[in-house]
């Protein structure tokens, strides 16, 4: 079995903002020479996180308007972004995605997404990690 690491960074605007690092995380496994196996993404982060899904501006403000709805900015004992680290509480700093003839096997809508949730615009590592054959 082969394993390629890599990681790159990213900067944010701040609460809430989206960042698509799809192609990105595409170019890591090309670059790695894996047909068959699977990636691991880790961001060694509190409050931020990925998902997988449409990259679709409205979708993506429903996300917010969600996020804003059910863990409000205000009330907790945790001083100041209290509701950052409940936000990225919700959503994980992992993904695993399969990788077949070398490239990410994602559905036709699905993007690699990552999610900020600080209050302040703030610059995101992603780890990568790839496996196989």
């Amino acid at each position: 079995m082969k394993v390629y690491s890599s990681s790159f960074s990213i900067s944010t605007k701040g609460e809430i903002d989206f960042v698509d690092v799809t192609e990105r995380v595409d170019g890591i496994v090309r670059k790695s020479g894996i047909n068959e196996g699977l990636v691991l993404l880790f961001a060694p982060h509190a409050t931020g996180a990925m998902i997988i899904n449409e990259n679709d501006p409205s979708l993506l403000e429903d996300l917010k308007d969600l996020l804003e709805r059910i863990i409000p900015r205000d009330g907790y004992r945790h001083p100041f972004n209290a509701h950052s680290h409940l936000r990225s509480i919700l959503m994980e700093p992992s993904k695993v995605i399969p990788v077949s003839k070398g490239r990410l096997s994602l559905g036709t809508w699905q993007s690699i997404i990552w999610v900020e949730v600080d209050t302040r615009p703030r610059k995101r590592t992603i780890l990568v990690t790839v496996l196989g054959e």
